[in-house]
């Protein structure tokens, strides 16, 4: 009896790591496809050596737009579990379609960006255009290197 209810067991396992067995293939493809992703994510997320390039299109594109830059003050690093938040004080001036034109080119910058705390100020009106001085937080991310994170644990601990 006691040699039939082991035999049992070990059958029933061995068709459980069978159908296990037959969906390798299928979770291989999908832990590649999420590797895949988690790559083309991460390049979207600069590393150190490219912030000031980053930052540098973003003074660019404010130019280019026909802004004036009063204020570009970069804030210090926020840390995170994987990434580093990296915020930027920006006060601009200019007419308003020329900000509406900075903040289009901004977002289609290849690497994340956002603009928050938006506040418009000495707005001028004239015949034909209205100019305004514009205060905001550009804040980019990016990716904290293996010995960023130990360190940053580190120091929450």
């Amino acid at each position: 009896m006691l040699f039939q209810g082991r035999l049992a067991s070990l059958q029933q396992q061995v068709q459980e790591n069978r159908i296990l067995a037959a969906r390798l293939p299928i979770l291989q493809k999908e832990y590649e496809q999420l590797n895949r992703q988690l790559e083309a994510a991460l390049t979207e997320l600069p590393n150190e050596r490219e912030i000031p390039g980053l930052l540098t299109s973003v003074t660019d594109e404010g130019k280019k737009a026909g802004l004036d830059f009063l204020v570009f003050r970069p804030k210090p690093e926020q840390m995170k579990d994987f990434y580093a938040e990296v915020p930027v004080d920006i006060t601009v001036s200019g007419t308003f379609s020329s900000v509406g034109n900075f903040f289009a080119a901004v977002g289609n910058l290849p690497r994340i960006m956002n603009i928050s705390n938006v506040n418009f100020t000495d707005i001028k009106s004239s015949a034909s255009q209205t100019s305004l001085k514009v205060t905001c937080l550009a804040t980019t991310f990016r990716f904290l290197e293996k010995e960023e994170q130990k360190n940053d644990e580190k120091q929450k601990k």
